[in-house]
């Protein structure tokens, strides 16, 4: 099965971008308009996230989600024969703080959240970083398509661990140098062990994992900003969160990730996975002691 689905994904990458784009338009036509794909779960986070926004402009927001969402999907199944060349074309990006911050001897984290496209920022780090660049996947059901993209996720270096075989192999991977992608705004499986603070306003978990992790091990932290510049161009740009961790307060790295996540969502309010239950559990008042926010402790359950 898998060289059956392979060879035909194989073939539909060889398209140009210019026809595949069209196949995007008529699949975001599809999910958006026949579908209604989490229709109801992206206008609920928007009104979550822009209050201010007006019903047409949330709307609007939301359409090119959906456009840029497919538009991802087309893009990655391109990426199974693109050239290096074609892909210089497609990305720019400045890696350069974390490369003279690797060539110190510093292990690296990088956060970033569900930004389009995300896919290809996995390529640039393996690519430009001169150390080891590990990525935490989550195994994809059919194994045929997981197949697939391991194959396309590791194609430029990136060293692959399914987040069940994370635990096992965390010691061997960080034993010597290393940097490190992590989406730090995904969702934990349970409210309880998560970090409770807010997010545009409202309060929302957050894994406890990339700053335990950066702590534990001593790295920097470099935020990663994912920018679509227009169709088939992207720019990512990185920024130095944290460069000794050893000082800071149990949160205030969590904090900054947030602060930072939310500027660049409002900057590109419809590059950002709208459709991710970002928001899925509720506070409640035995969180409290995991509320490391500045804002004051929620008294009610909301």
């Amino acid at each position: 099965m898998y060289y059956i689905v392979y060879g035909f994904f194989y073939l539909i990458s060889l398209l140009p971008l210019f026809i595949l784009y069209r196949i995007s338009d008529f699949a975001f036509f599809i999910i958006y308009h026949v579908v209604k794909y989490r229709r109801d779960v992206v206008m609920n986070n928007l009104q979550i996230a822009f209050p201010e926004k007006s019903d047409a402009e949330k709307k609007q927001i939301a359409k090119k989600f959906y456009k840029n969402f497919t538009d991802t999907f087309i893009e990655t199944i391109k990426m199974i024969s693109l050239s290096d060349k074609a892909f210089n074309r497609i990305v720019e990006s400045d890696l350069s703080e974390a490369i003279k911050m690797a060539k110190t001897g510093k292990s690296i984290q990088f956060h970033a959240g569900h930004q389009f496209n995300w896919e290809l920022a996995n390529w640039v780090i393996a690519k430009d970083m001169p150390i080891p660049f590990i990525g935490i996947y989550m195994k994809i059901g059919s194994p045929a398509i997981n197949k697939i993209f391991y194959k396309l996720r590791s194609k430029k270096g990136t060293i692959l661990v399914s987040t069940h075989e994370f635990k096992n192999k965390m010691h061997a991977l960080f034993n010597s140098q290393y940097c490190i992608g992590l989406a730090a705004d995904q969702n934990p499986a349970h409210g309880y062990n998560a970090y409770w603070l807010n997010f545009f306003g409202k309060p929302a978990p957050f894994v406890t994992g990339p700053e335990k992790g950066a702590i534990k091990n001593n790295t920097a932290v470099i935020f990663m900003k994912l920018i679509k510049i227009k169709r088939g161009k992207y720019r990512f740009e990185t920024e130095v969160l944290v460069e000794d961790v050893s000082n800071l307060k149990e949160g205030e790295l969590t904090r900054l990730y947030r602060n930072k996540l939310e500027e660049t969502i409002r900057q590109n309010p419809d590059n950002y996975l709208w459709s991710h239950r970002r928001w899925k559990w509720p506070y409640k008042s035995e969180y409290a002691e995991k509320w490391i926010d500045d804002a004051p402790i929620p008294n009610v359950e909301l």
